[in-house]
């Protein structure tokens, strides 16, 4: 899961000039009974639902229950507004999510239920946050949060720096993928 931190500031005339809006489909990558769509505004209590547990079960000693608040403004006010959002679906239920701002390359967020952890959601996921921005990707990453760091290695992203949560004050790495 990337972190809540902020993603470097681009200027537009830095955005990449490779954007593309790309289709979601049946080339995401590697699925075995899920699917992927994007992201619609009835989606929103599922997915704080599944960012809730899926935080929860990473970080057990961390109550993310009283950040709900703050997850729900984050959630319609930066992110809906400023990403393209992907949503993986198995038999119906919300399984996991990513978000990607084409004009930083920034991945902010990519959260996959616990029950779904190796089952090749989050390869599917980055695929298509790959696609979404194919000049590269940049994500922050708890440095404790080896499980994540390991999913991202094995999906081409590399440790390119290294910084503090602006929130936690937890260290993380700066990882980033480009093609």
């Amino acid at each position: 899961m990337a972190n809540d931190s902020e993603p470097p500031v681009m200027q537009s005339r830095d955005r990449p000039s490779c954007l593309v809006e790309s289709p979601i489909g049946a080339d995401d990558g590697p699925q075995s009974d899920f699917s992927l769509r994007r992201y619609e505004p009835r989606d929103e209590d599922a997915i704080t639902a599944l960012w809730l547990r899926t935080w929860q079960a990473a970080y057990r000693q961390i109550d993310f229950a009283a950040r709900l608040d703050w997850w729900r403004e984050r959630w319609a006010r930066e992110l809906v507004p400023q990403t393209q959002i992907v949503v993986a679906e198995h038999r119906g239920t919300l399984v996991g999510f990513v978000t990607v701002d084409q004009a930083t390359r920034y991945l902010d967020q990519i959260v996959v239920a616990p029950e779904h952890w190796g089952s090749g959601v989050a390869g599917a996921l980055l695929q298509t946050a790959k696609r979404l921005s194919p000049c590269g990707l940049d994500l922050d990453v708890n440095t404790d949060n080896i499980r994540a760091i390991r999913c991202y290695e094995k999906h081409g992203f590399c440790i390119s720096g290294a910084g503090f949560n602006p929130s936690s004050g937890s260290p993380v790495h700066r990882m980033s993928w480009r093609p």
